[in-house]
């Protein structure tokens, strides 16, 4: 058993979402090699930090990404594995890259409640106020609009009759 702790910095870009591992970033690899009968075990941890744009809001966002793989790498032989010993070597590039990339975040979000944008006016409805979201009523419910309010003015006129 062999344990190996490198950083790799990413020749090319990885994932291509709205979010994604920068060119040139680093991936801290923490692996542990395990010689098995069928070949070597790889189990390990990738860290990295990804970038992107929230997908409600449109911000820039960056955060932490912590991703565990394992995989086993077949001693060459009769049966064709996705990945093989090669050289009393293992590539352990596809694995983190692949580990990495479907942990991604698909639907990526500046933070949990994000409300995401106004739809008339595109402004960032975190920044803005909630009072001139009530005033932009569709026109097509603005026949409707008196009913709450004559209701409530009616109640408010005459005491309950029942006992």
């Amino acid at each position: 058993m062999r344990e190996h702790e490198f950083d790799v910095t990413l020749a090319e870009r990885w994932g291509e979402g709205l979010v994604y591992l920068e060119q040139g970033g680093t991936v801290e690899v923490d692996v542990r090699l395990e010689s098995v009968h069928e070949g070597i075990l790889a189990s390990g941890e990738a860290n990295a930090e990804y970038v992107g744009i929230c997908g409600r809001c449109l911000i820039d966002i960056a955060a932490p990404l912590q991703v565990e793989f394992q995989e086993l790498f077949a001693y060459p032989g009769d049966e064709t594995s996705d990945f093989e010993v090669q050289d009393d070597h293992v590539d352990l590039e596809t694995l983190v890259r692949d580990a990495v990339i479907l942990s991604l975040p698909f639907q990526p979000v500046c933070q949990p409640d994000c409300p995401g944008l106004d739809p008339v006016t595109g402004e960032r409805l975190a920044d803005s106020d909630s009072t001139s979201l009530s005033s932009n009523l569709d026109p097509r419910w603005s026949a409707l609009s008196h009913l709450g309010q004559d209701d409530a003015s009616a109640s408010a006129r005459e005491p309950d009759q029942n006992p």
